[in-house]
């Protein structure tokens, strides 16, 4: 078929704006896939959970050296200082508990063990935030100069049935639960292997170790 010099010309602009056309194609398309990347990070970025950020925050500047305890973490691991350092009585009658407790199908993991003074500071600000008032915070999170986490005195486990298996089984070894809103929180009582466990306090504002 003839082609006029006009149509002639028409064709050769649009076979030569065709290479055009489809590189602005490719571009519009990746730009369309960064944006949809940066959506997806934002989304994501929004729905990870307030104890998941303060977990990341925890592994900075105050991290496992001082106490913050990643999740996973078994009574036995013996890189945790926050496992380690807690107090050589305590760390081997609760080790003596998972052991037995294995036979049962327990494992031990532990949610917070030993702290450092900073990090335990760390955590009552956070609590006072959390709750709205210091006087409502130490319920759940004493002092740097009061806590027996700092001290490495206490230990909280994690797992409703492993302490479920401890508030049956833990007198036996000297471990008790000291507050009754904590049934997570252990320390060591040797008198307990004879007589039992001490009376619960309703919280730790009344222990009397706390108003020191």
């Amino acid at each position: 078929m003839n082609q006029t010099p006009s149509s002639a010309r028409s064709s050769i602009r649009r076979i030569r704006w065709l290479p055009v056309a489809s590189l602005v194609a490719v571009i519009a398309a990746i730009t369309a896939a960064l944006g949809y990347q940066v959506s997806q990070s934002s989304s994501s970025a929004s729905s990870v959970s307030p104890s998941n950020t303060l977990r990341i925050e925890h592994r900075g500047a105050l991290g496992e050296a001082d106490g913050a305890v990643p999740d996973g973490v078994t009574i036995f691991n013996d890189e945790i200082p926050g496992v380690t350092n807690l107090d050589a009585g305590l760390l081997k009658a609760i080790r003596q508990a998972a052991t037995d407790a294995a036979d049962d199908g327990i494992e031990f993991y532990v949610n917070s063990g030993w702290r450092s003074p900073e990090y335990q500071n760390h955590l009552l600000r956070e609590a006072i935030s959390k709750y709205g008032s210091e006087d409502e915070a130490v319920r759940w999170v004493a002092t740097a100069t009061t806590s027996p986490h700092v001290s490495g005195d206490a230990v909280d486990i994690g797992h409703s049935d492993t302490t479920e298996w401890l508030s049956k089984h833990g007198a036996q070894y000297g471990l008790c639960q000291i507050y009754r809103n904590e049934p997570w929180h252990y320390e060591l009582r040797t008198s307990a292997i004879d007589r039992g466990c001490p009376r619960m306090y309703a919280d730790p504002t009344q222990d009397p170790r706390m108003k020191q």
